[in-house]
């Protein structure tokens, strides 16, 4: 099935945030970048380069066409460039283009974004052949509104039941994993993506704070939490998908809590793309690296400039 939607001519904006399983090869997320570059009024704000979790993710911004373009784009170049059998990493994954959410500005309404999405999925999987899972806003499936369920087992295990399970069936494309693994592309509000490193090596302690502050083992609402190994320290890697109801320093606060009775502390934080302006909250508690230029990762700042260039 493929569907074509025409948009409307209007000052309607959309950010996408696409994650790519490469962040290692320079010269790979260099080509990817391009792709997206090259797209007339699609505007990158922003590219954040984890070699540790083997991942980037790419902001930018533009007309919901622009937008839909470069994304297309951007995930053909990263399924002729990245081997799924051949990556490892810390961060959960399922494809070369892992995700692809888009989001909402400046008054667009959340079904031009779901709308994107499906017309995303429908081309990724008819043209390259890559399975397609619709997510959040646009899922078609309620169990898929999670992403959490679309990626569980990762790249492995989905390319073992992709083909037999029909829970594990694609939304579009074909029934099997190729070289580019499979795509996750949904329609969703604002997240922060915040990491907090922790004073040890012992994973499972990082495990079982994540497993504790996460909201779906009763925990702080709107996070979602996993614990990681990054550069030798343990990593409680948090999603705050709304946080007007639980701001970044009660998730920081929560982490300390829960790691002084393991007899340990935070390292150290960090912010991964862009956060929005009013979530800066008491900033001074959230363990960020001294010479941070926080300026750079500020969303709203960030339009302005590309605006103004």
């Amino acid at each position: 099935m493929h569907v074509t939607i025409i948009f409307a001519m209007n000052k309607a904006r959309v950010e996408c945030i696409p994650n790519f399983s490469e962040g290692r090869r320079l010269t790979v997320i260099d080509a990817i970048t391009d792709s997206i570059a090259k797209i007339p009024k699609a505007t990158i704000l922003d590219r954040h380069i984890d070699a540790h979790h083997n991942r980037t993710v790419i902001t930018y911004v533009g007309s919901p066409a622009s937008v839909l373009q470069a994304a297309f784009q951007a995930v053909s170049t990263a399924s002729t460039l990245i081997d799924m059998e051949q990556h490892n990493g810390e961060h959960p994954r399922i494809g070369a283009t892992d995700v692809v959410p888009f989001v909402p500005l400046n008054g667009t309404a959340m079904k031009t974004c779901v709308q994107m999405a499906v017309e995303l999925g429908s081309k990724v999987g008819d043209e390259l052949g890559i399975p397609v899972y619709l997510y959040e806003q646009a899922a078609i499936k309620s169990a898929r509104r999670n992403l959490a369920n679309v990626r569980r087992g990762e790249y492995e295990k989905l390319r073992n039941s992709i083909s037999i399970d029909p829970k594990r069936y694609p939304d579009f494309g074909p029934k099997k994993l190729g070289s580019p693994g499979a795509t996750a592309i949904g329609a969703r509000t604002p997240l922060i993506a915040f990491n907090v490193n922790l004073t040890t090596n012992d994973v499972l302690i990082a495990q079982n704070i994540a497993k504790t502050i996460r909201q779906s083992s009763g925990g702080l609402e709107c996070v979602k939490s996993i614990g990681i190994m990054v550069d030798g320290l343990a990593q409680v890697s948090t999603n705050i998908t709304d946080h007007t109801k639980t701001p970044v320093i009660e998730v920081v606060d929560a982490i300390r809590s829960e790691a002084a009775n393991y007899g340990v502390d935070i390292d150290h934080s960090e912010i991964v793309g862009l956060i929005p302006q009013d979530a800066l909250e008491k900033i001074e508690r959230w363990h960020l690296p001294e010479n941070l230029e926080l300026s750079n990762y500020i969303l709203e700042q960030r339009l302005s400039a590309s605006l103004q260039s």
